[in-house]
């Protein structure tokens, strides 16, 4: 690195770092693309594997399990052993895990895949973020290092579709997996000659029950969320969640007693992190929802297939990307506080475009709106993320980008929860009386419950009147998403003005109020090779 720098500023990144991060670029837009190609690849693999509809929620659902609770775990194990090094290990057992699903002969074989896939994903998650914070220390270069990470994971959800779409059209569709093999092999040969080496010095060893304890707060509440997201209330999510909590206060008070903690808890101790970690959990909430909504808006109201439906959010992609490359420039101009509350009122102004769109032709405004939506929150994801990251001490980037990709998680699967409960009561209320009268009482009722149930109930009957019920519950469904966009977009206001007041004393690089002497002096331990 040029050890030159302004007054107040880190040394600036040379070239070395720049290639690397093009390297970390690989795999940040595998893992996203990872994910938007199953939707497309699940009825040809279930259709060749026999899998049954349980067992295609587990080959879908355990990914995002073994990532959401491994993400801890792992990022702190980085700063132990070397973020380079785990780094590596993960893309190892990534790229195996990605040809044992390509070639998998039963559905238990794919679910185990996955189930690798997502924990060897949560070794390259958080090692990503923490090289990229170790490798660009000027904050105007961290901010925009960090934008072109976002931009990636983005772009790998955009082309998804698009990548997936052409595998599946001429291969079978294991080859959906095999795009992650040469990724992960080029990753391999040059990850050790351009990426540096950085661990804590002094960390002492993981503890095991801790992993454990981790392990058994994070998987039932991320499942119970899940499942009371899709099935809404019952005894088996809550006492999901229970089981979470209740491991959650175990871990807690280890952590306390440990002189090296898994997570060290006095990284809460500043203000600027818990700022930035709970202005970003509001926001990927109500971001989570209204994207569930709009997914399912395109392909139950507007009737577009995943294919379609994916291809129509490219825009919205395309917006959000641009705003990630620009949060930086705008935070070096202005507060960071005053950037992520002005994007936020552009989310609110796409949020309030969808309370316009009707059943009917709607599609080009949900889209618009959504885009707008999505492109106000780039600064949010981009900054706040910097300030989680640069408000730790550089030993302990790696437990802070577990603490962020974690906060992301969790957000995106309550705002599904709560948002998709919100949406579900404002359906049921519309179509208490809407339903047409010559419709069989069982039917109605299951019509009620929600759309695509209308929808197979609608298929059942005869011409006009599967019509008339259709049209009905699409207006319907479209309601719910006008009230949820409007109090989401009330939401958006109020997290701006969160925005201003909890993170206006924050720094660009994440130093802010509350930052402690000793995390502003020690540093992390690079390691030549």
């Amino acid at each position: 690195m040029d050890a030159n720098a302004s007054p107040g500023e880190g040394p600036r990144a040379g070239r070395r770092e720049w290639i690397g991060l093009a390297v970390l670029a690989l795999p940040t837009l595998l893992l996203s693309l990872d994910i938007s190609v199953l939707n497309l690849a699940l009825p040809h693999l279930s259709a060749a594997l026999g899998a049954s509809s349980t067992e295609q929620l587990w080959i879908v659902d355990i990914y995002g399990f073994m990532i959401a609770g491994f993400l801890i775990t792992w990022g702190t194990l980085g700063d132990r052993i070397g973020r380079r090094r785990l780094l590596l290990i993960g893309a190892a057992v990534f790229g195996a895990a990605s040809a044992a699903a390509a070639y998998a002969d039963s559905p238990t074989t794919l679910i185990v895949a996955r189930a690798l896939l997502g924990v060897s994903g949560a070794t390259l998650m958080p090692s990503l973020l923490a090289l990229i914070s170790n490798m660009f220390k000027d904050p105007k270069q961290q901010g925009l290092a960090i934008g072109v990470w976002m931009s990636c994971f983005m772009g790998g959800m955009a082309i998804g579709p698009v990548v997936g779409g052409a595998m599946l059209g001429s291969f079978w569709w294991g080859s959906v997996f095999l795009i992650g093999l040469p990724v992960m092999l080029l990753l391999l040969i040059l990850g050790p000659f351009l990426l540096p080496e950085y661990k804590a010095p002094e960390a002492g060893r993981l503890d095991p029950l801790s992993a454990l304890l981790s392990l058994a707060t994070l998987l039932p509440v991320i499942y119970g969320v899940k499942k009371l997201a899709a099935n809404g209330v019952a005894v088996p999510q809550l006492l999901s969640l229970l089981i979470g909590i209740a491991f959650g206060v175990v871990f807690v008070l280890r952590q306390r007693r440990l002189e090296h903690p898994l997570l060290d808890l006095r990284l809460f101790g500043n203000r600027a992190l818990r700022a930035a970690l709970g202005v970003a959990l509001l926001c990927s909430a109500t971001m989570g929802g209204i994207t569930l909504l709009v997914s399912m808006y395109l392909q139950q109201v507007a009737g577009l297939s995943p294919l379609i439906a994916g291809l129509w959010l490219v825009p919205s992609f395309a917006l959000a990307i641009a705003g990630n490359m620009a949060a930086p420039a705008l935070a070096s101009r202005f507060n960071p506080a005053y950037t992520i509350a002005g994007g936020l009122l552009v989310t609110t102004v796409g949020l309030l475009l969808l309370t316009q769109a009707d059943s009917a032709g709607g599609i080009a405004l949900v889209v618009a709106g959504y885009a707008v939506a999505f492109a106000g929150t780039s600064p949010m994801g981009v900054l706040s993320t910097q300030l989680v990251v640069g408000s730790a001490p550089p030993e302990k980037a790696g437990s802070a980008s577990a603490l962020s990709e974690t906060n992301g998680e969790f957000g995106i699967a309550f705002g599904v929860a709560i948002l998709g409960s919100l949406s579900a009561a404002v359906y049921q209320g519309r179509m208490t009386d809407a339903v047409p009268g010559g419709v069989a009482p069982d039917a109605a009722a299951e019509a009620r419950d929600n759309l695509p149930a209308a929808s197979n109930v609608a298929d059942s009957l005869p011409g006009q009147l599967g019509t008339q019920l259709l049209d009905v519950a699409r207006d319907a469904f479209t309601g719910s998403l006008h009230v949820v966009a409007l109090v989401s977009a009330g939401a958006m206001v109020l997290f701006a003005l969160l925005a201003v007041v909890l993170l206006r004393k924050a720094a660009p690089g994440g130093a802010g109020e509350g930052q402690q002497p000793e995390q502003t002096d020690r540093a992390a331990e690079p390691v030549v090779g």
